[in-house]
């Protein structure tokens, strides 16, 4: 064999084997699996301790008056005298003959109106007031003053000047709602970050976009805060204004019930004020958390 032929072999000998193709899977992911056993833990969980603090509530109401000379009637008597209002809450027998559901949905179409208002004017002119430190303390005293100004104390202007019932409810709401919106606004809008103001200098953002660039996302928790504030604040005036304004409104039932001597039907609308209240108060709040966390990961 010739040196040139050793020379070809010894190479072939030494030469790196080709590498093996190596084929990668990736597991696919398992899905989620739902527990119903865990779901309904978490309900029981979140249900049953109001669930058994309220028929401790009701045991206890029931026995202090079903006693002789009691002057609040038992849950018993409830259920008896007001059962169609119970059980039927949208029964329509005339303009003044309606069911509870019925009269609490014209209470809030007035709070929607007086409410949404305060809204947009609170956070206005909140932003207005954060930004400049002369309007808050020339202003903030006398927000503070007129805000503990009962609901019902408004109401004889707002009848003055507008001479009808239902503007007069509305401007009671506006009134009562829009001072914690805007100083809960305001504060916002103070305790936004310097970095944030630096940023839009170097962006060289006009008003309306730092506005909504800026201001609107970092003072949202403080807004939403007011905002949930003002709507307790709107439903609570709705209810006193209409038992002296009249109408057909979840206030006005309780004034007509009280005239009437209908302690039970008194009773059930009160139910439906509260959960109605509750209600509202879980819908800002879950609103504001949605908002909240879209603009932090946006």
């Amino acid at each position: 064999m010739s040196v040139t032929a050793r020379k070809q072999q010894a190479a072939v000998a030494q030469a790196p084997a080709p590498a093996k193709s190596h084929v990668v899977t990736l597991a696919a992911r398992p899905a989620r699996r739902i527990d119903p056993g865990r779901i309904a833990a978490s309900v029981l969980r979140s249900v049953l301790p109001p669930l058994v603090v309220l028929v401790l509530l009701l045991g206890i109401w029931q026995l202090l008056c079903e006693q002789p000379g009691a002057s609040l009637p038992p849950p018993s008597q409830v259920w008896q005298d007001s059962y169609d209002l119970i059980v039927y809450p949208f029964f329509y027998n005339g303009p003044q003959d309606i069911g509870l559901a019925w009269r609490v949905l014209v209470s809030l179409q007035r709070v929607a109106y007086g409410f949404g208002l305060a809204a947009i004017a609170g956070v206005l002119v909140g932003a207005v007031i954060g930004q400049s430190v002369w309007a808050m303390r020339g202003l903030d005293p006398i927000f503070q003053v007129l805000r503990t100004v009962p609901p019902l104390a408004w109401l004889p202007l707002s009848l003055a000047a507008f001479q009808n019932s239902n503007p007069s409810a509305i401007f009671v709401i506006f009134i009562t709602s829009i001072w914690p919106v805007i100083i809960n606004t305001a504060v916002g809008v103070r305790n936004i970050p310097q970095d944030y103001r630096n940023v839009a200098r170097v962006l060289r953002l006009n008003q309306i976009e730092f506005f909504f660039r800026i201001m609107v996302p970092a003072a949202a928790p403080y807004i939403f805060t007011g905002l949930r504030i003002g709507a307790g604040l709107s439903w609570l005036a709705i209810v006193a204004a209409e038992m002296l304004t009249g109408g057909v409104g979840i206030g006005f039932f309780i004034w007509d019930a009280w005239n009437s001597s209908r302690l039970p039907d008194i009773i059930v609308a009160l139910a439906y004020i509260g959960i109605t209240g509750f209600v509202l108060d879980r819908l800002v709040a879950g609103l504001g958390a949605v908002v909240t966390r879209g603009m932090t990961s946006n």
